[in-house]
């Protein structure tokens, strides 16, 4: 059997008119607003360092996607649920509080076209997450 090639999954910042169509396209039309008020919201629960402010977004090769909070300052983030504390970048924290909203909405969903669609994103960026410079601090989040 041979070894399989191993494809890093790339992430893409989106730009200009196309930041328009982002998030229909990756939360659906009707969930649009409801997906991206979760990620702010999980933030803003993750991180007493978190005020607010423009965020950037990224596609993801595999498929999925993910939102960042624009900072050039690391952010402490607690989860109460799973005693982790800890230091990342605003990139690695904008994917935790991705896939903690993507996790919610999914479940709001669940049993719907809309409800898959969204699982499969969760595991789209948990795959990216899992080669990100930060997947032990991400991991220790998000489990």
């Amino acid at each position: 059997m041979k070894p399989q090639n191993h494809s890093p999954i790339t992430a893409n910042l989106v730009t200009g008119d196309n930041r328009l169509d982002f998030l229909p396209t990756m939360f659906g039309a009707r969930l649009m607003l409801r997906g991206e008020m979760l990620v702010y919201e999980w933030m803003d629960r993750l991180s007493e360092d978190y005020g607010g402010g423009l965020w950037n977004f990224y596609t993801l090769s595999n498929g999925g996607f993910y939102m960042a909070p624009v900072l050039d300052k690391p952010l402490s983030l607690a989860v109460s649920d799973n005693w982790f504390e800890g230091e990342l970048s605003a990139d690695a924290a904008g994917i935790v509080a991705t896939l903690f909203a993507l996790c919610q909405l999914s479940e709001e969903t669940q049993g719907t076209e809309a409800g898959d669609t969204l699982i499969d994103r969760f595991y789209f960026l948990r795959g990216y997450a899992a080669d990100h410079a930060e997947a032990r601090l991400i991991f220790a989040a998000i489990d």
